[in-house]
């Protein structure tokens, strides 16, 4: 039974795709905690990630938070900023993920990763990318073995996909997909009441026709893959001067994750 829970990553873990600017943002992290303080309602949870973050800045700016608060249960989630930039270097990405998962499971914390999914799937424009996806989430693998790290495993689950558990940007989970997320760390976690069942695909829906699809990419590419270009060229950050949301341990609210 876990009693302190701390989030690193980014967008993600934020919980973007989750609510919104005004109301604020849930995500699978906030939503994992409350199923954790299903099990032990004296539960402690904290959430240090910051949007737009790459995986060598989730360590400067969060390891060392995380280690203070001295949690027995951590999730480090990152990397996917950096698989979409043009200088990508999976050592370099992974080196960073592999000093976090060292120094969070030396103190004693339960840790648990995720690989990523066939993005190739998720939008036709980045097929490309799908062999940094693969060579990326094979040394996730291999430096979550080599620190007992539990992974959640996503490229091989069909339903990981699916268009309904994306937001329209594609960049970012839907509720359905934070709940999805969260069930499935809750699994790998195991959980009381947790199974495999986040791996079952959601209802069959009919396919769109050609016009439908077409539209549906070209509205994607000008509302979010231009801007999204626009702000890389400009070296813009989403997460600058940005805090994290719940940067100290506090009990969960389950109304707030409802």
């Amino acid at each position: 039974m876990y009693s302190r829970y701390v989030a690193l990553g980014d967008s993600q873990t934020e919980g973007i795709g989750d609510g919104d600017e005004v109301g604020g943002y849930r995500g699978w992290a906030d939503r994992l905690a409350a199923a954790l303080a299903g099990t032990n309602p004296e539960l402690l949870y904290a959430n240090l990630a910051v949007r737009g973050k790459l995986a060598g800045e989730v360590r400067a700016e969060q390891l060392g938070s995380a280690l203070a608060l001295e949690p027995d249960l951590a999730t480090v989630v990152a990397g996917l900023n950096d698989l979409l930039r043009p200088k990508f270097d999976v050592p370099e990405v992974v080196g960073h993920l592999e000093a976090m998962f060292a120094a969070l499971t030396g103190a004693g914390a339960t840790v648990a990763t995720v690989t990523f999914p066939n993005i190739g799937k998720i939008t036709p424009l980045a097929r490309p990318l799908v062999p940094r996806v693969l060579a990326l989430n094979a040394a996730v693998r291999a430096a979550a073995t080599r620190h007992r790290v539990r992974v959640v495993e996503a490229f091989s689950v069909e339903v990981t996909t699916d268009s309904r558990i994306w937001s329209a940007d594609r960049l970012h989970a839907s509720p359905v997909g934070h709940a999805l997320i969260a069930a499935a760390m809750a699994h790998v976690l195991e959980l009381p009441g947790s199974d495999d069942s986040w791996t079952q695909p959601l209802p069959v829906l009919p396919r769109p026709g050609l016009v439908r699809a077409t539209g549906t990419e070209l509205r994607w590419i000008a509302n979010f893959f231009g801007p999204w270009i626009g702000r890389r060229i400009r070296g813009v950050s989403s997460g600058t001067g940005r805090t994290a949301k719940r940067p100290d341990l506090g009990p969960v609210l389950l109304d707030e994750v409802s």
